[in-house]
Protein backbone atom coordinates (compact mmCIF):
# COMPACT_ATOMS: atom_id res chain seq x y z
CA UNK A 1 0.00 0.00 0.00
CA UNK A 2 0.95 3.30 -0.41
CA UNK A 3 0.44 6.59 1.33
CA UNK A 4 -2.66 7.07 -1.39
CA UNK A 5 -3.94 4.41 -0.28
CA UNK A 6 -3.13 5.23 3.96
CA UNK A 7 -5.03 8.28 3.06
CA UNK A 8 -8.30 6.39 1.61
CA UNK A 9 -8.72 3.81 3.93
CA UNK A 10 -7.78 6.50 7.01
CA UNK A 11 -10.82 8.35 5.08
CA UNK A 12 -13.29 6.00 4.59
CA UNK A 13 -13.25 4.76 8.16
CA UNK A 14 -13.40 8.10 8.97
CA UNK A 15 -16.69 8.44 7.13
CA UNK A 16 -18.03 5.51 8.57
CA UNK A 17 -17.68 6.44 12.22
CA UNK A 18 -19.02 10.36 11.08
CA UNK A 19 -22.16 8.48 10.38
CA UNK A 20 -21.99 6.83 13.41
CA UNK A 21 -22.64 10.33 14.99
CA UNK A 22 -26.16 10.12 13.77
CA UNK A 23 -28.58 8.66 16.64
CA UNK A 24 -29.63 5.10 16.03
CA UNK A 25 -33.56 4.82 15.70
CA UNK A 26 -34.48 1.71 17.71
CA UNK A 27 -36.91 -0.85 16.55
CA UNK A 28 -39.00 -2.85 19.17
CA UNK A 29 -39.53 -6.15 17.50
CA UNK A 30 -35.55 -6.64 16.79
CA UNK A 31 -32.94 -5.69 18.90
CA UNK A 32 -30.83 -3.93 16.43
CA UNK A 33 -31.54 -0.11 15.37
CA UNK A 34 -31.47 1.61 12.22
CA UNK A 35 -27.98 3.34 11.72
CA UNK A 36 -26.27 5.10 8.83
CA UNK A 37 -22.87 3.56 9.46
CA UNK A 38 -23.70 0.95 6.81
CA UNK A 39 -23.76 3.46 4.15
CA UNK A 40 -20.39 3.86 4.78
CA UNK A 41 -19.18 0.34 4.53
CA UNK A 42 -21.17 0.69 1.09
CA UNK A 43 -19.72 3.49 0.20
CA UNK A 44 -16.16 2.50 1.06
CA UNK A 45 -16.70 -0.65 -0.90
CA UNK A 46 -18.45 1.04 -4.10
CA UNK A 47 -15.55 3.60 -4.22
CA UNK A 48 -12.25 2.43 -3.09
CA UNK A 49 -12.46 -1.55 -4.34
CA UNK A 50 -12.58 -4.74 -1.92
CA UNK A 51 -9.06 -4.60 -0.29
CA UNK A 52 -8.56 -0.87 0.52
CA UNK A 53 -13.03 -0.71 1.66
CA UNK A 54 -12.51 -3.68 4.17
CA UNK A 55 -9.02 -2.36 5.57
CA UNK A 56 -11.37 1.00 6.35
CA UNK A 57 -14.10 -1.03 8.07
CA UNK A 58 -11.06 -3.10 9.44
CA UNK A 59 -9.72 0.41 10.63
CA UNK A 60 -13.74 1.15 12.33
CA UNK A 61 -13.74 -2.21 14.20
CA UNK A 62 -10.03 -1.44 15.40
CA UNK A 63 -11.30 1.94 17.18
CA UNK A 64 -13.85 -0.34 18.44
CA UNK A 65 -11.96 -3.05 20.22
CA UNK A 66 -9.82 -0.05 21.79
CA UNK A 67 -12.81 1.46 23.41
CA UNK A 68 -13.26 4.06 21.02
CA UNK A 69 -17.09 5.26 21.00
CA UNK A 70 -17.20 5.30 17.40
CA UNK A 71 -20.38 3.51 16.78
CA UNK A 72 -23.82 5.12 16.29
CA UNK A 73 -24.96 6.20 19.85
CA UNK A 74 -21.48 6.60 21.06
CA UNK A 75 -21.17 2.74 21.53
CA UNK A 76 -17.22 1.05 21.63
CA UNK A 77 -15.32 -1.46 23.38
CA UNK A 78 -15.17 -5.21 23.90
CA UNK A 79 -19.10 -5.21 25.25
CA UNK A 80 -20.18 -4.19 21.93
CA UNK A 81 -18.99 -7.44 20.36
CA UNK A 82 -21.78 -9.55 23.22
CA UNK A 83 -24.34 -7.68 22.02
CA UNK A 84 -26.89 -8.59 19.01
CA UNK A 85 -25.50 -6.04 16.63
CA UNK A 86 -22.34 -8.06 16.76
CA UNK A 87 -23.03 -9.84 13.65
CA UNK A 88 -23.94 -6.77 11.74
CA UNK A 89 -20.60 -5.20 13.10
CA UNK A 90 -18.72 -8.09 11.66
CA UNK A 91 -20.50 -8.57 8.69
CA UNK A 92 -19.20 -5.25 7.57
CA UNK A 93 -15.91 -6.82 6.95
CA UNK A 94 -16.89 -9.13 4.26
CA UNK A 95 -19.90 -6.49 3.09
CA UNK A 96 -17.47 -3.98 2.40
CA UNK A 97 -14.96 -6.63 0.63
CA UNK A 98 -18.20 -8.17 -1.53
CA UNK A 99 -19.25 -4.54 -3.02
CA UNK A 100 -15.80 -3.79 -3.73
CA UNK A 101 -15.04 -6.98 -5.30
CA UNK A 102 -18.36 -6.73 -7.33
CA UNK A 103 -17.46 -3.50 -8.24
CA UNK A 104 -13.91 -3.64 -9.57
CA UNK A 105 -15.16 -7.00 -11.42
CA UNK A 106 -18.52 -4.93 -13.27
CA UNK A 107 -17.81 -1.11 -13.22
CA UNK A 108 -15.09 0.08 -16.10
CA UNK A 109 -14.68 2.47 -17.73
CA UNK A 110 -15.76 1.72 -21.08
CA UNK A 111 -19.31 1.95 -19.97
CA UNK A 112 -22.23 4.29 -19.89
CA UNK A 113 -22.92 6.35 -17.05
CA UNK A 114 -26.41 3.96 -16.28
CA UNK A 115 -24.60 1.00 -16.84
CA UNK A 116 -22.14 1.63 -13.97
CA UNK A 117 -24.65 3.34 -11.68
CA UNK A 118 -26.77 0.04 -12.31
CA UNK A 119 -23.46 -1.88 -11.52
CA UNK A 120 -22.50 0.23 -8.46
CA UNK A 121 -26.05 -0.35 -7.32
CA UNK A 122 -25.98 -4.28 -7.84
CA UNK A 123 -22.44 -4.35 -6.02
CA UNK A 124 -23.98 -2.14 -3.30
CA UNK A 125 -27.30 -4.60 -3.15
CA UNK A 126 -25.08 -7.67 -2.89
CA UNK A 127 -22.45 -6.78 -0.44
CA UNK A 128 -24.36 -3.98 1.79
CA UNK A 129 -27.75 -6.18 2.06
CA UNK A 130 -27.00 -9.39 1.17
CA UNK A 131 -24.21 -10.44 2.84
CA UNK A 132 -24.31 -7.71 5.67
CA UNK A 133 -27.47 -9.48 6.74
CA UNK A 134 -26.39 -12.85 6.48
CA UNK A 135 -23.84 -11.86 9.17
CA UNK A 136 -26.25 -10.20 10.72
CA UNK A 137 -29.36 -12.22 11.01
CA UNK A 138 -27.12 -15.19 12.45
CA UNK A 139 -25.45 -12.77 14.83
CA UNK A 140 -29.09 -12.05 16.35
CA UNK A 141 -29.69 -15.39 16.70
CA UNK A 142 -26.45 -16.23 17.98
CA UNK A 143 -27.32 -13.92 20.82
CA UNK A 144 -30.51 -13.60 21.66
CA UNK A 145 -31.47 -17.08 20.75
CA UNK A 146 -34.11 -16.20 18.46
CA UNK A 147 -35.29 -18.63 15.89
CA UNK A 148 -34.24 -17.77 12.05
CA UNK A 149 -37.54 -17.00 10.62
CA UNK A 150 -38.09 -14.32 13.61
CA UNK A 151 -34.74 -12.91 13.16
CA UNK A 152 -34.85 -12.69 9.63
CA UNK A 153 -38.91 -11.24 9.97
CA UNK A 154 -37.39 -8.37 12.35
CA UNK A 155 -34.77 -7.55 9.32
CA UNK A 156 -36.90 -7.20 6.76
CA UNK A 157 -37.45 -3.43 8.60
CA UNK A 158 -33.81 -2.35 7.20
CA UNK A 159 -34.39 -3.61 3.56
CA UNK A 160 -36.23 -0.06 2.27
CA UNK A 161 -33.39 2.02 4.11
CA UNK A 162 -30.72 -0.32 3.14
CA UNK A 163 -31.89 -0.10 -0.67
CA UNK A 164 -32.25 4.02 -0.28
CA UNK A 165 -28.20 3.82 0.88
CA UNK A 166 -28.00 1.61 -1.53
CA UNK A 167 -28.90 3.78 -3.95
CA UNK A 168 -26.74 6.81 -2.54
CA UNK A 169 -23.46 4.87 -2.77
CA UNK A 170 -23.91 4.20 -6.19
CA UNK A 171 -24.97 7.61 -7.11
CA UNK A 172 -21.63 8.64 -4.75
CA UNK A 173 -19.49 6.26 -6.49
CA UNK A 174 -20.83 6.91 -10.11
CA UNK A 175 -19.91 10.51 -9.44
CA UNK A 176 -16.11 9.75 -7.99
CA UNK A 177 -15.48 7.30 -11.06
CA UNK A 178 -16.15 9.92 -13.61
CA UNK A 179 -14.61 13.12 -11.99
CA UNK A 180 -11.69 10.99 -10.36
CA UNK A 181 -11.66 6.87 -10.46
CA UNK A 182 -10.17 5.68 -7.16
CA UNK A 183 -11.75 2.41 -8.00
CA UNK A 184 -9.06 -0.74 -8.87
CA UNK A 185 -8.58 -1.32 -12.46
CA UNK A 186 -9.69 -5.32 -12.80
CA UNK A 187 -6.56 -7.47 -13.97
Amino acid sequence: MNTRDLVLVSLFAAIIVALGLLPPIPLGFIPVPITAQSLGVMLAGVILGAKRGALAVALVILLVIVGLPVLSGGRGGLGVFSQPTVGFLLGWLPAAFVTGLLSQRFVNSTQGSVAQLANFFIAAVAGGVVVLYACGILGVMLVTGLPFAKAFAGSLAFIPGDLVKAGVAALAARAVQAGYPLLPVRR
